[in-house]
């Protein structure tokens, strides 16, 4: 990053050439000697300066470096604490963090985890060899280099023979995920021991992608660390077993970092010839507990709904909700220092006047669509068949309609996220059956429509299909068609509901208020048919039978459903929307239909809708996912949460971008903000900068249960200045994209 004007040009006699870095206590910059030597140096905020006790703490964290020197740590290269603006200068590690290498590539694998975990197990023996305990090893703090790790950022530590540090006056400090209990319970007992459950955390969040003790809130990771297991999935033997004895609550029951050494040695392979690139898994984020803001750390604030009612109570009963918070205040007030790495990234660009205020009346909130009713049938269905999933949401003015597998149709405030009315379904549906599964197909003209499929008892026989109409102010019933939809898909286009007879093969367009008809086509014979949106267009693509022939895609007239073009298609291909004017498809290895939420494609083709020419133009690489065409570009949210922007025109690739919203539905776009976002099955929201990729944030889970099999994916609803979005679970909550972390 470029010098700000008002930046130093030298401090210490040492040039300065660029910035590094910036956090909460000061800000690093990269300088140079007058031989040309680079070094990384660290200057405190001014207003820090003033700060005898933080002097002190700047002075204990140059002890302790200077202590230290081995081959996986920076050293010391000069220093002055007493300075108007206190300063140190280090050795210049070029290399990207650890936590910036699992974001933008995921998790370590094989060769570059050994390389990671001896390294590491060889600079704490460096430290602690010295007399001094690092107590805040996280990724952050880990740099990268091409020989190895580099330990930094000794701005906690203590010497291990010194018991009246600044760390024990109550001013607890450090990352709650990577964290020992001591460190919550008992500052004094922390030695290097701590550093070593810390290292174990580490390395599962190396090797996944994600902590073992992850949680929404520094507070809930606190607690999962001072009492719960760690989770280790996705941690193969027989490494599981030494990081779970790393991982031990009592620090007498760790391993010593000899025997590490050796066991890591004996069970990490060495690199290989020709070894694969590095497999991408779970690439979370170490938002919530790695950044901070000039308000303090939104994090830290517990999100209101079910989850923070129910782990409230346990924190209580346990008897150091005292002692957790006293560290978590250390960890808020100081944490996480000076920028996470002399590498970091400039922040993202997440001023709060890229985005539009919030409506009048709204706040945050979060609730699920199974909380009771006051209005319809006040409690919801009871899940008969043990899968809770595909709960889907759309919005509508100043509210939020959803509906799903057992899920009866159900109006949530926009604005507060109360639930108003629930559909009572009728008597006849009530009683004797099975599972009753909902579709949202959209809102118009104030009325909810919905498919309705209602099962026999026991599985027997095939379920009756109906298109249903809701009032959206009451949830009364307007209308109701039983429909055979086996080879036409219901849609919702515009001011029209397309709708199917019973012979399967005639589209009806009704009127979403009354179901009055506004005229009836035809479909082709032996053909799938869908009406995806496509601009102002109303297109039908049908998909025949036969494989081997073409699909058709008819452009049909709004008014009167008459044909005014018929273009031919591969088979595997998807409708996307209009580009300059043209049709565009993605083709690839789907076997048709194809849906823009489930796509695998490596191609676009843009037809000419009066000659039905096409233009067909390769992509770099097959891609798969859930994609959005807006704003003449592909949005493309890849199932491991890894976003990419390429243009349809071209097939250039713009950018991509990994985050962790993994498993989301399409992309959404907004226009005004330029801004992208997607929501995971476990409901966590990414916001990207539509232009460069950036990823401006991202938040952490919101899912109660996580959903299994195929489910169908959600999608981020814009609200004015805020978002809503929703997880197959039934959870829905709403956030301000300014604040995303703040909690009602």
């Amino acid at each position: 990053m470029p010098l700000h004007k008002d930046d130093p040009r030298s401090v210490g006699g040492y040039k300065l050439v660029d910035r590094l870095g910036a956090g909460g206590m000061g800000i690093v910059y990269r300088g140079r000697t007058r031989s040309g030597r680079e070094v990384a140096v660290k200057v405190v905020h001014a207003q820090h300066a003033e700060d005898k006790v933080f002097r002190a703490r700047f002075r204990q964290e140059i002890e302790a470096v200077r202590k230290v020197s081995g081959a996986f740590t920076a050293p010391v290269v000069d220093a002055d604490p007493e300075a108007v603006r206190p300063w140190m200068a280090t050795q210049y590690v070029p290399g990207r963090s650890l936590a910036d290498r699992i974001r933008e590539r995921g998790a370590l694998k094989d060769g570059e985890l050994r390389q990671l975990a001896l390294g590491l197990v060889e600079a704490l023996r460096d430290i602690h060899r010295a007399g001094v305990v690092h107590r805040d090893l996280k990724p952050a703090n880990v740099l990268m280099a091409e020989d190895g790790p580099r330990v930094i950022d000794f701005g906690i530590s203590r010497a291990a023979e010194n018991h009246n540090t600044l760390t024990e006056t109550g001013q607890m400090i450090g990352t709650p995920p990577f964290m020992s209990p001591e460190q919550f319970t008992d500052a004094r007992t922390v030695g290097p021991a701590s550093d070593v459950f810390s290292l174990g955390a580490l390395l599962v969040f190396s090797a996944t992608g994600r902590g073992p003790f992850d949680a929404d809130s520094p507070y809930l990771t606190a607690f999962r660390v001072v009492h719960e297991s760690p989770v280790l999935d996705g941690v193969a033997q027989p490494l599981r077993a030494i990081l779970e004895r790393c991982l031990a609550k009592e620090a007498a029951d760790r391993p010593e970092l000899d025997r590490l050494a050796k066991e890591f040695a004996d069970t990490l392979p060495e690199p290989g010839p020709g070894e694969p690139a590095t497999v991408t898994l779970r690439a979370q984020l170490l938002r919530a507990a790695e950044e901070t803001s000039a308000e303090g750390d939104p994090a830290a604030k517990t999100r209101s709904g079910r989850r923070s009612r129910v782990r409230r109570p346990l924190l209580v009963a346990t008897g150091t909700v005292g002692v957790l918070a006293l560290g978590l205040l250390g960890y808020l007030r100081f944490g996480p220092g000076f920028a996470d790495s002399p590498r970091a990234a400039s922040p993202a660009p997440t001023v709060a006047s890229r985005w539009a205020a919030v409506p009048a009346g709204w706040q945050p909130w979060e609730t699920t669509v199974h909380e009771t009713s006051p209005r319809g049938e006040a409690e919801a269905l009871g899940v008969k068949t043990g899968d809770p999933g595909d709960a889907t949401c759309g919005r509508y003015e100043d509210a939020v309609y959803c509906a799903g597998n057992n899920i009866l149709p159900v109006r949530l405030d926009g604005r507060t996220g109360k639930t108003v009315w629930r559909f009572s379904l009728a008597p006849a549906d009530s009683e004797g059956t099975g599972l009753k599964s909902f579709t949202l197909l959209g809102v118009r003209d104030g009325a909810v429509l919905v498919r309705q499929v209602v099962y026999p008892a026991a599985g027997a026989g095939d379920g009756t299909v109906s298109i249903v109409a809701l009032d959206a102010d009451s949830g009364e019933k307007l209308w109701a068609r039983k429909v055979n939809d086996t080879s036409v898909d219901l849609a919702m286009s515009g001011d029209l509901v397309l709708t199917t007879d019973l012979d399967g093969r005639s589209v009806t367009a009704r009127d979403p208020r009354t179901g009055a008809d506004r005229w009836t086509a035809q479909m082709p014979a032996d053909s799938y048919c869908m009406f995806p949106a496509a601009g102002s267009g109303l297109y039908a693509h049908c998909f025949p039978g036969d494989e081997s022939r073409s699909a058709v895609v008819l452009e049909l007239n709004r008014s009167d459903g008459s044909v005014v073009r018929r273009l031919k298609t591969p088979y595997t291909s998807g409708l996307l929307g209009v580009v300059q004017g043209r049709p565009a498809f993605v083709i690839g290895g789907t076997t048709g239909p194809a849906r823009p939420e489930d796509l695998t494609f490596g191609k676009v083709l843009l037809l000419d809708p009066d000659t039905g020419a096409g233009t067909t133009t390769k992509l770099s690489q097959t891609y798969e996912g859930s994609v959005t065409l807006a704003a003449d570009t592909l949005w493309i949210a890849e199932p491991d949460g890894q976003v990419t922007a390429v243009s349809p025109l071209t097939g250039k690739q713009l950018w991509q971008t990994r985050t962790g919203a993994e498993g989301s539905g399409q992309p959404t776009y907004d226009s005004r903000t330029r801004t992208l976002y997607l929501v995971s099955t476990s409901g966590r929201v990414a916001a990207l900068d539509a232009r460069e990729g950036t990823l401006l944030w991202e938040t952490g889970a919101h899912a109660e249960q996580l959903a299994s099999g195929d489910v169908i994916k959600s999608e981020v609803l814009p609200y004015g200045g805020a978002l809503i979005a929703g997880t197959p679970d039934g959870t829905v909550f709403s956030l301000d994209p300014a604040h995303p972390t703040a909690s009602g």
